[in-house]
């Protein structure tokens, strides 16, 4: 009986050894995929009312950030009701980036019309100079209600048709992660889809990718980045 305990208690340990070194391995793969690709200028920006469970996405959004190359610089905005709250601005201190991070507040006193205002406010942050590729990172429902929740307007409103003009004039790919509100986008379906139109519009025509995964619920970004790593390995290779 003791041996049976004894044998299922070193088996179990040797399973959490097993997962912690698997762990370990894919954190140390994924900060190494990122170095073959040139240095970026990217904006990392977070809507402020989204679901509580994106706060808990933070550890692995650091992690990009920290892993990105060499002489890449990041800025860190929050779009809340009517502002852009830069946390950090563009920096080539990747550490620094990362930690000024912070925990979304959630709540529908913050909610924007539309993120896309706050896009094209952080898209006039990037300069033109130097040689890095320009890139956004928009964590977002991407939900534009300043006209109304109509359908023949989901990703054909006049701030998204503004923000893929500004982002193609300052040539800024814009990449998404889709992510439930506490508003519309977390009771309806249907303005999720919506969202997901809209911001998956303002990618392509930017030279970025959209990712979603469903237009329920919320799982965790770990895919989003494994994909968007790929992504961009594949679009920012350095020259060989």
């Amino acid at each position: 009986m003791y041996y049976r305990k004894f044998l299922a208690l070193a088996v179990a340990l040797v399973i959490a050894i097993s997962m912690v070194g698997l762990a370990s391995a894919k954190s140390k793969n994924d900060s190494e995929s990122l170095q073959s690709i040139e240095p970026l200028n990217l904006a990392v920006l977070i809507q402020d009312d989204l679901v509580p469970q994106v706060g808990s996405e933070l550890g692995v959004t650091r992690e990009f950030i920290r892993s990105l190359p060499k002489g890449s610089q990041v800025m860190v905005g929050y779009i809340t009701s009517g502002s852009l709250q830069v946390r950090q601005s563009f920096t080539t201190d990747l550490d620094k980036a990362a930690r000024s991070l912070r925990i979304p507040i959630g709540s529908t006193t913050v909610s924007p019309f539309n993120p896309y205002v706050e896009v094209i406010e952080a898209l006039k942050k990037f300069k033109n100079e130097g040689t890095n590729a320009n890139a956004i990172l928009l964590i977002s429902d991407g939900l534009d209600t300043s006209r109304g929740f109509d359908s023949t307007a989901a990703g054909y409103t006049l701030d998204i048709s503004r923000a893929i003009d500004e982002a193609n004039k300052r040539r800024v790919a814009v990449f998404s992660f889709y992510a439930p509100s506490v508003g519309l986008t977390s009771r309806s379906r249907l303005a999720a889809s919506y969202g997901q139109s809209s911001l998956n519009r303002l990618a392509n025509e930017t030279g970025g990718r959209a990712f979603f995964q469903g237009t329920t619920g919320f799982v965790t970004f770990d895919s989003y980045f494994d994909r968007l790593r790929d992504q961009l390995s594949r679009q920012y290779a350095r020259a060989r």
